[in-house]
């Protein structure tokens, strides 16, 4: 940082030290004015002429003032312009008193708005021109008259223009703050987003491949001894089930993973088209479950809305195994219709579905509803009469661009 620069920080930091330095300034610039004779024979000439004790006193007493502008600048301007009347009526030769209501003008301009400087403006023009044209020692046209009407002006207009520029320099600076926040909340609200739709994609992995895991466990446990080859087929499907589980999470951890991170084996996110090879799995599991689609052949759907729909009929299924009780059934439909894509998944267990979730140990439900949700379509979960439990989705096909380009 410069010298300049450094001594800058200091006066703004010492705004009262400020405007002593600027009365000083005024005070020597008006002292000096004061030497200076316009009515030589020559013109205006230098000399040697002492000013006038009153002129001295106004001079002071006007640059006295100056140090409170910032503090009281319609006071500092009425002192200031009173005494520049005092000079205008008394002085002659005059004194150049009206800088310092001149400077005051000028403070009142920039600290306050338009409409105050017209009326300010224009009142201290008034009386002090008129001062010195009607009751002054000069001619009404004299030029140091006009001089008098000019210089009051040029304060109020250099005034107003730095409260303008001040203005809209804050206005600039504002919008581009409220700017960076709206961007800030946004990027906080996309990661929100983003963490609770990777939780979510992390419960429905976990929730269903260990389902399936502890079913299998428990039949190779029990057949272990009487039937070892039925055993071994459930440590089979153990392990397929385990390798799916591994495979899913390490697709799934992989999109938390930098660009220079090595490379991670990921696979394309499960949809529909994989939905027998998802019923196999319960089934494997001994869990009947039965599916009816009337959606082939249709478009294909957007990738969160068949993630979303494979998701629900997994994390529904998963609650029949673990809640529907061991001779439950299931049945799947898929259907078309309209603009949505309708997914139930019905069941005729004895078993209470939300148990886990109303005794704060489990998320399906709530996971389901938020996934649903998230592409804009509805969720309907509730027991059936005469027993079981219905999840019903509707989805629509065609999500709108925002939605598709967050996916």
């Amino acid at each position: 940082m410069s010298t300049i620069a450094r001594a800058r920080c200091r006066l703004a930091a010492h705004p009262l030290a400020l405007d002593a330095a600027l009365a000083a300034a005024v005070l020597a610039c008006m002292v000096a004015g004061s030497f200076v004779d316009p009515h030589g024979r020559a013109g205006v000439t230098w000399g040697v002429r002492t000013p006038d004790p009153l002129s001295l006193l106004l001079m002071a007493l006007g640059a006295a003032a100056l140090v409170f502008r910032r503090r009281a600048p319609i006071t500092v301007l009425a002192l200031t312009s009173g005494v520049s009347v005092v000079e205008c009526v008394t002085g002659d030769p005059r004194a150049p008193v009206v800088m310092s209501a001149v400077v005051a003008l000028y403070t009142v301009a920039a600290t306050t708005d338009r409409p105050t400087t017209w009326r300010v403006g224009l009142l201290t023009m008034t009386v002090l021109t008129g001062a010195a044209m009607l009751a002054g020692p000069l001619p009404w046209y004299a030029q140091e008259n006009l001089a008098v009407f000019a210089w009051t002006g040029i304060g109020a207009t250099a005034g107003d223009a730095v409260r303008s520029r001040r203005a809209f320099v804050h206005a600039i600076r504002e919008r581009a703050e409220r700017a960076e926040r709206t961007r800030e909340e946004e990027a906080r609200r996309r990661v929100a987003e983003e963490r609770l739709r990777i939780a979510r994609d992390l419960h429905d992995v976990v929730a269903h491949h260990i389902a399936l895991v502890n079913v299998q466990a428990g039949v190779a446990a029990h057949v272990m001894d009487k039937r070892p080859d039925q055993a071994k087929e459930a440590l089979a499907h153990v392990r397929e089930a385990s390798r799916s589980a591994l495979d899913e999470l390490r697709a799934t951890v992989g999109l938390l993973r930098q660009s220079d991170d090595p490379a991670a084996p990921t696979e394309p996110a499960p949809g529909l088209d994989r939905l027998d090879e998802l019923v196999g799995t319960f089934r494997n599991a001994g869990l009947h479950v039965e599916v009816a689609r009337a959606d082939q052949g249709t478009a294909a759907l957007p990738a969160a809305v068949d993630l979303a729909a494979y998701r629900v009929i997994q994390e529904a299924l998963t609650n029949v195994q673990k809640h529907a009780g061991p001779e439950a059934k299931a049945e799947v439909s898929v259907v078309r219709v309209g603009p949505n894509i309708e997914i139930t998944v019905l069941d005729d267990g004895t078993g209470e579905h939300d148990a886990p979730a109303a005794a704060g140990g489990g998320h399906g439900l709530l996971g389901m509803r938020e996934r649903v949700t998230a592409v804009r379509g509805t969720l309907t979960t509730g027991p059936r009469y005469g027993g079981g439990f219905r999840v019903h989705a509707i989805l629509p096909v065609k999500m709108p661009v925002e939605d598709r380009d967050r996916a």
